[in-house]
């Protein structure tokens, strides 16, 4: 049986597309802004719009799951401050990816992700 897994794997391990991930997120929360790669704005948006849904609880356990995802206690204080009550009455959709075009030294696919005001 052939099963399909959600998500590419960026030709890294595991615990480094986790890393990863999570760096990349705490950078988009904190700047609004991140420029990558195509694939890499790709799976950031999923992980990061995750992130959001489940701050939006703005509990004790949304507060538990944020922190274990991302260190910087600055961060997760902005996404309770301000980004929750910016997106209390949206249902999805908080970030973009806007291409801008090719690397030069490697010609990768580069974006733009941005969250939404």
């Amino acid at each position: 049986m052939i099963k399909t897994y959600n998500g590419s794997k960026l030709g890294v391990t595991s615990s480094h597309k986790r890393a990863m991930l999570r760096n990349l997120s705490a950078q988009l929360l904190n700047y609004e802004k991140v420029t990558t790669t195509l694939p890499k704005a790709k799976e950031l948006t999923s992980f990061c719009e995750r992130l959001i849904t489940k701050a939006k609880k703005d509990d004790l356990n949304a507060k538990k799951a944020l922190y274990s995802e991302i260190n910087d206690k600055s961060v997760v204080k902005k996404v309770f401050e301000i980004l929750v009550p910016r997106y209390k009455d949206r249902k999805g959709g908080y970030t973009q990816i806007i291409r801008v075009g090719q690397r030069r030294g490697d010609a990768a696919q580069v974006a733009i992700v941005k969250l939404i005001v």
